[in-house]
């Protein structure tokens, strides 16, 4: 084992190391090209205004976006609230519903919470046992007043893959329009927001090999022309949606981590299928069971759980050298349920079963070995106590 490096990082859901030629593509931007990328006056600041604008058309093209709906913020957090309060804003006078999911990301699960409490009224899907929303259930939810719909694109804790071009079909019928949490999606799987029916999409660069600190809104800009409210008041950057300094260093790795994300995507799925498949095949014959949707999922995703035994159990045994996650969210005070898994129709005491492993870029085939086979030894030790 003296070729594996301890400990092995198998939590890729919850960020993604910097790719070596990600980082050596930002270092300029640190020092001799420390522009400001609104200042146009001299050399220094057209430099960055330029490798701005480079990486704009980069992340565009990416999606099948234009590089004029590109908006550059602080990461998909921060894109899911400009979309989210942005919209239900500038749109006040069409009507005051939101759609949105039980299983969505606190970022969006939250904001939403916050325009209830500033007199939005906001319907809550339910999921199904593999975390996929009803269509019917989800056209069947839109009123007069119904503004837009949030629906992820694919989900943090156990990896299902939405329909998204349906949903987005069904919102334009109506004119509503869609936004979706692609944080998870976006240079993992191929996306295109023009064939999808895709208005708002919020994601980050940290999720794909990037810098932390980076995101992108994605906001369409014709037919049908999305308007936005900002929720920063300014410089004016970022056609007035996302006023503030341009992070020159971080969306430069941006364009550079999208830009292998793209050329690598297919390699790299193949080989996280293989290697998911196997997990998956082995935990299932020491009773392992599968959280989400077993084919429409992505492909470095696996969430399972082990009943009876507690996941925190699990991952203590193993830090020492692999680092893997739980299916519930920590707080700095408590442990809860996850509500990904609480959705999906679990018991609460199963929820402190899950185990979710991200697989990466970085890891290699030994590693994979030495992660399997360790935690199925942990598991078979823990069933005797």
């Amino acid at each position: 084992m003296s070729d594996i490096k301890f400990p092995i990082y198998l939590d890729h859901h919850a960020t993604t190391p910097v790719d070596p030629r990600v980082l050596k593509e930002m270092m300029p931007y640190f020092t001799e090209k420390f522009g400001n990328a609104s200042s146009l006056d001299h050399p220094f600041g057209y430099d960055a205004s330029v490798a701005v604008e480079e990486a704009r058309e980069i992340i565009a093209n990416a999606i099948g976006a234009r590089h004029d709906e590109i908006v550059f913020t602080s990461g998909a957090t921060e894109s899911d609230n400009i979309a989210l309060i942005g919209t239900m804003q500038k749109y006040a006078d069409r009507g005051n519903h939101l759609i949105t999911c039980v299983t969505e990301h606190k970022a969006v699960l939250d904001t939403a919470k916050h325009l209830e409490k500033l007199g939005k009224k906001v319907t809550y899907l339910p999921v199904n046992e593999y975390g996929e929303i009803n269509l019917e259930q989800l056209e069947n939810a839109i009123t007069p007043e119904t503004v837009m719909i949030s629906i992820m694109f694919a989900n943090n804790e156990i990896g299902t893959i939405a329909d998204v071009a349906s949903i987005g079909e069904i919102a334009h019928k109506h004119d509503v329009i869609f936004h979706t949490d692609a944080a998870q999606a976006v240079g993992h799987i191929p996306v295109n927001v023009g064939t999808m029916n895709i208005d708002l999409m919020s994601f980050s660069a940290h999720k794909m090999y990037g810098p932390k600190g980076i995101g992108v809104l994605y906001v369409r800009g014709v037919k049908p022309r999305v308007k936005q409210d900002g929720l920063f008041y300014g410089g004016g950057q970022e056609r007035n949606i996302r006023s503030g300094t341009l992070n020159v260093p971080g969306i430069v790795g941006f364009g550079k981590a999208m830009e292998i994300a793209v050329s690598e995507m297919n390699s790299e799925n193949k080989k996280f299928k293989e290697w998911t498949e196997i997990m998956l095949k082995e935990f299932e014959k020491i009773g392992g069971k599968l959280n989400g949707h077993r084919t429409k999922r992505l492909t470095h995703n696996l969430n399972v759980y082990f009943p009876g035994i507690e996941s925190k159990a699990i991952i203590n045994s193993v830090s020492k050298e692999i680092a893997i996650s739980a299916g519930s969210a920590c707080t700095t005070e408590m442990v809860e349920p996850s509500h990904v898994l609480l959705a999906l129709g679990l018991d609460e005491d199963v929820t402190h079963y899950a185990i979710r492993i991200g697989i990466g870029r970085f890891n290699g085939q030994k590693e994979i070995e030495f992660s399997l086979e360790k935690i199925c030894s942990i598991i078979e030790s823990l069933k005797k106590i």
